[in-house]
């Protein structure tokens, strides 16, 4: 049987702080707070404390798995500054998980799975799965009549906004940290643009 490294994840995507540690039992110890904000005054602290109880260190990692989003734009740098630290750190590798791939971990059965979640402005993230894990195109932005319309019939449909942490920490265990970066996956494009109208034009050299 494969021993599977110790993994942690972590999950700030959402109105939570996710964390869960897989142990070398194959069990997984998750914890989560229900915070909307402050996941940065607090993330260190509550991993100190998931390791302690399970009699961990910092040292026992051997991977770090973090959802990429899209999702809080402050929130998704909290979760992957804090991955990449600490695997910087630790020189372990650290596996970035787009959160609606991490949401098709969660489907009951195998087959074509659909997953929605909201974007606001009556819009959503869209992305479908052959089965969990496996996407069958890329995720989308598109008014939220237009997504649910365009669910496969069959699918079965998944809709957010929080994942199974315990789930993430499995999958980041045994996905292959080149084909998982951990890089932000924001899926709209940032609201804040550069000011065109009032620029001066450089002197040509």
């Amino acid at each position: 049987m494969q021993t599977l490294p110790i993994t942690l994840a972590i999950d700030t995507a959402a109105p939570q702080l996710q964390l869960a540690l897989l142990l070398a039992d194959g069990s997984v110890d998750v914890l989560v707070d229900e915070i909307a904000t402050g996941h940065a005054e607090l993330i260190f602290g509550r991993l100190a404390a998931l390791l302690e109880r399970n009699g961990l260190s910092y040292a026992d990692l051997g991977r770090v798995a973090v959802s990429t989003g899209p999702g809080s734009f402050t929130g998704l740098r909290i979760g992957l500054s804090a991955a990449r630290g600490i695997a910087l750190a630790r020189g372990i590798p650290v596996v970035g998980a787009p959160t609606l791939l991490a949401l098709s971990l969660s489907a009951s059965s195998e087959g074509p799975i659909a997953v929605l979640l909201d974007a606001r402005r009556g819009e959503a993230y869209s992305q479908t799965f052959s089965t969990r894990g496996v996407p069958a195109g890329a995720a989308q932005l598109l008014p939220m009549a237009q997504a649910e319309a365009a669910v496969p019939a069959g699918a079965t449909l998944l809709r957010g906004p929080f994942i199974d942490v315990s789930l993430l920490a499995r999958f980041g265990a045994t996905a292959d940290p080149a084909d998982y970066p951990p890089e932000a996956a924001y899926v709209r494009e940032a609201d804040a643009k550069p000011q065109a109208a009032a620029r001066i034009p450089r002197l040509a050299p």
